[in-house]
């Protein structure tokens, strides 16, 4: 895990060098001090989806570029068998599965998603907005202060600029479809 977090954080970096883009730009784009980015950057911290997301759309680049290192090809349709999706290693707690990985040009991020039991809530905040359809166990979602809970085949739409985070119900693991718009 420690190895592809710094995987990651050396091709943010990379990135942003090539695009001529100073620390302290991306720091103020992304919201964050100039030694907070800076530990995103050296792979001191792991870097939330929401921030990647963000670091992708500010280089012009495909988000799976980021995780992966590898550019989409595709552009008519990406298929993706049930347990192959590109797995997306980005918080200790969570499992993403990427399920467009190879898709050129998408207007959408979809995501599967296995919170742990009785997990920690980590606020994130992205731009755009997100879909999540719960498709096993029961999810409790807090969006910009207020907390919602989920039962399977509930789905829910939010504006993903509020903080908003989610953690797994009833000491079971919880897993859904989450699509980042």
């Amino acid at each position: 895990m420690r190895e592809e977090i710094g995987q990651v954080a050396a091709r943010v970096r990379e990135l942003r060098e090539l695009s001529g883009i100073s620390v302290e730009s991306m720091a103020s784009a992304l919201g964050l001090d100039k030694a907070g980015y800076l530990a995103l950057e050296s792979g001191q911290e792991d870097i939330s989806v929401g921030i990647l997301t963000r670091i992708a759309q500010r280089c012009n680049v495909e988000l799976v570029t980021l995780i992966t290192g590898e550019e989409p090809r595709l552009r008519t349709y990406t298929l993706t068998r049930k347990g192959k999706g590109a797995s997306v290693e980005r918080k200790a707690e969570y499992q993403y599965m990427a399920l467009a990985a190879n898709f050129i040009h998408k207007k959408a991020e979809p995501f599967l998603v296995t919170a742990p039991p009785d997990g920690p809530f980590h606020l994130n905040i992205h731009p755009g907005q997100e879909f999540t359809y719960l498709l096993e166990g029961r999810l409790k979602v807090s969006i910009g202060g207020h907390e919602v809970v989920l039962e399977e085949g509930d789905s829910l739409y939010f504006d993903s600029t509020s903080p908003h985070a989610v953690m797994a119900m009833d000491g079971k693991p919880a897993r859904f479809l989450a699509v980042l718009v």
